[in-house]
């Protein structure tokens, strides 16, 4: 049954090597119990799941990893991120671990590489919760094919070029990069703020603060993969799937914009109100009730 409490226990962090790197995630440890694999998005943190594990904890074993160039893990260098490089550490780890099935959450881009994880691996994954993980709208990406390749490629050397000069923003105090934190999600509480701000930066020697993720993860690596393959692997995915939305997100909703017609597998579709891009922080409880009765439909909650 889903735990309530107030107070986070807090998991134990490890780490594991992909690709030559070294790779951070945090257990949850109840190591006896069906494992669950917590992905975060682009420029976040595995921390930004502490709520969602501990509601989850005493039920399944619950991981979260770093995703490389985020976090606690290490940085790439000399090659440019995709999500395909994201797709193996993930796999590598439920391998190291001999995990599976396994029940996945993610969010984003985590949630993006959690479809790509299912379709490749059918009969690893029990079940699947998407939260806004299907990219850009189709109409957003009809616009983006009829530009040039070429120019496609020039902008994203440009957009490195540009990033290789950049230095890390710096906050002046703990309190300030909070202020930011807040600024980008305004459903976060004060509480929930200082949380993913501590967990997410670092104090640099004068005092100031950084964000822990790598510039570069900002622009993927340019490799032409039309999304219509990415469509055509959404339909390789068994497993039940559930599809979050927040109504005052960005994204937009794959029931009406036609984009679960690429799903063959058992398929939901939740849309939260009151909620933008990190439903699971903005509708915590909501977004906890509804994931807990998709992954265990026969038992009711607390």
């Amino acid at each position: 049954m889903c735990s309530k409490s107030n107070s986070l226990s807090g998991p134990t962090s490890h780490n594991y090597f992909s690709q030559r790197l070294r790779l951070s995630y945090v257990d949850w440890g109840n190591g006896g119990a069906p494992p669950m694999i917590l992905i975060h998005g682009g420029l976040d943190h595995c921390r930004n799941w502490d709520w969602v594990a501990e509601r989850f904890k005493d039920d399944y074993h619950v991981i979260a990893p770093d995703l490389r160039g985020h976090g606690d893990s290490d940085w790439m260098i000399g090659g440019a991120y995709n999500q395909l490089d994201y797709l193996y550490d993930i796999a590598q780890l439920l391998h190291q671990k001999d995990l599976g099935p396994v029940s996945i959450i993610g969010h984003s881009m985590g949630g993006a590489i959690s479809l790509m994880y299912a379709a490749i691996y059918p009969e690893a994954v029990e079940k699947l919760i998407v939260i806004e993980g299907l990219g850009l709208s189709p109409s957003t990406e009809a616009r983006k094919a009829k530009e040039p390749h070429s120019n496609r490629i020039r902008k994203w050397i440009r957009d490195l070029r540009k990033s290789s000069g950049r230095s890390a923003r710096r906050y002046s105090s703990l309190e300030e990069a909070i202020l930011r934190m807040r600024e980008e999600n305004p459903h976060l509480s004060e509480e929930q703020a200082r949380h993913l701000t501590i967990y997410g930066s670092n104090q640099n020697e004068d005092g100031s603060f950084t964000w822990k993720f790598d510039n570069y993860v900002r622009f993927f690596e340019f490799t032409g993969r039309p999304i219509q393959e990415i469509w055509k692997l959404w339909g390789d995915i068994a497993c039940p799937t559930l599809l979050v939305y927040g109504n005052e997100s960005w994204a937009s909703n794959p029931s009406s914009d036609g984009r679960t017609a690429h799903f063959n597998c058992p398929l939901e579709v939740e849309v939260f109100r009151n909620a933008g891009h990190w439903v699971h922080h903005d509708q915590l409880d909501g977004f906890v009730k509804r994931a807990y009765s998709f992954l265990n439909p026969r038992e009711t909650e607390n």
